[in-house]
């Protein structure tokens, strides 16, 4: 027999998933039984009952397991989490780690990182029971989402109610998607332009705690207790990146660029206002010597000990508009008046340098 083509598969899939949707299974408050009761019939013409065996409905666990899979890798979130209250066997293929892992990455693979990933096994050692999500205050569609998902598992009347039933395991792929969609946990990644676009912090990107905020679709932030500012609330997805080192922001970044540094570089460079605070990311361009006439056939800027680094988001005459370091031995230099400058990580990425453009001021600041 000649096996049928993706293309059924698509649409059968897609039939079935729109089929589901419009509530052929009703998952969140009612148990689908895999066999069909049976029913009495009584008739008038005689005395006894007659007792009519219905056959088997269909079962969507009937499907060969190759089309079964091709479905449930086509549902959202939301669906599989209802999909898994149908029966145990459903239960344990929707919180599958392959499928929750294409939903993570595509929703949440901008801003995870490794060190977020280090913190939730953290955060998952610490849980003193496996049954970590409470819902009972959760509100809006992730709350009604969350609400279909049964910690406590009913059987279907095809199963035996004597097998115990288990928990969302706390260190499943799933567990974590659940956990940053309901803003249980919060991860470390970084924020661009921070307290709003504060002319204090233009062109510049911090650490921070985010927690996920799924009624609005924006986040909420905490940064260092050293901050003017500690929390900040709805921040865009456009306004966060998952840190591109894993240089904590207490520590000076180790710079492997400087010799390789010209002019038109475009580079990042670690700042704080004093040893106290943490590092911030500042975004600069490398400029040319003060004798250099910015000549490529006569530019030997590259060859001096020392880098211009250039931030054009001020005025010409500004004291923030340059700075100097020293390519054979950096590091951390500065003072208490013009805060202290660290590690030096040059932008290789077309997409890097883009999105800092991206967020370029209107207006240039003194």
């Amino acid at each position: 027999m000649m096996l049928l083509g993706p293309w059924f598969w698509e649409g059968f899939s897609r039939f079935l998933v729109s089929w589901f949707n419009k509530g052929r299974f009703a998952v969140s408050m009612f148990q689908v039984p895999l066999k069909m009761p049976p029913t009495k019939v009584n008739l008038c013409s005689k005395v006894q009952e007659v007792v009519e065996e219905e056959g088997e409905g269909p079962s969507l666990l009937d499907l060969p397991e190759l089309a079964l899979e091709c479905i449930l890798e086509r549902l959202s979130p939301a669906e599989l989490c209802s999909m898994a209250g149908v029966c145990n066997s459903l239960r344990d293929r929707c919180r599958s780690d392959h499928l929750w892992e294409k939903h993570l990455k595509h929703k949440w693979g901008r801003v995870i990182c490794e060190a977020a990933c280090k913190e939730w096994q953290c955060h998952i050692a610490s849980r003193k029971r496996p049954s970590f999500l409470d819902q009972r205050n959760q509100k809006g569609f992730f709350g009604s989402l969350v609400s279909m998902w049964p910690f406590s598992w009913n059987k279907p009347q095809c199963e035996s109610r004597n097998k115990p039933t288990t928990c969302l395991p706390v260190d499943s792929i799933m567990a974590l998607y659940l956990s940053l969609e309901s803003g249980k946990f919060w991860f470390p990644a970084q924020v661009f332009n921070r307290e709003n676009g504060h002319v204090g912090f233009m062109l510049s990107c911090y650490d921070a705690q985010l927690s996920y905020d799924s009624k609005t679709d924006t986040f909420q932030a905490r940064y260092s207790p050293f901050a003017r500012r500690a929390i900040e609330e709805s921040i865009h997805w456009d306004r966060l990146r998952a840190p591109p080192v894993e240089t904590p922001a207490h520590v000076l970044h180790t710079s492997d660029c400087l010799n390789d540094l010209k002019p038109g570089d475009h580079i990042e460079i670690q700042w704080r206002r004093s040893k106290e605070f943490p590092y911030g990311w500042w975004y600069a361009v490398v400029g040319h010597q003060e004798l250099c006439d910015g000549n490529e056939n006569r530019c030997r800027c590259r060859y001096s000990d020392t880098v211009i680094l250039e931030f054009s988001q001020y005025t010409p005459g500004s004291r923030w508009r340059r700075t100097i370091v020293n390519r054979k031995d950096h590091r951390e230099v500065g003072n208490e008046a013009d805060g202290f400058y660290g590690g030096i990580r040059k932008l290789y990425k077309e997409e890097e340098i883009s999105k800092w453009k991206q967020l370029w001021p209107k207006q240039i600041f003194d």
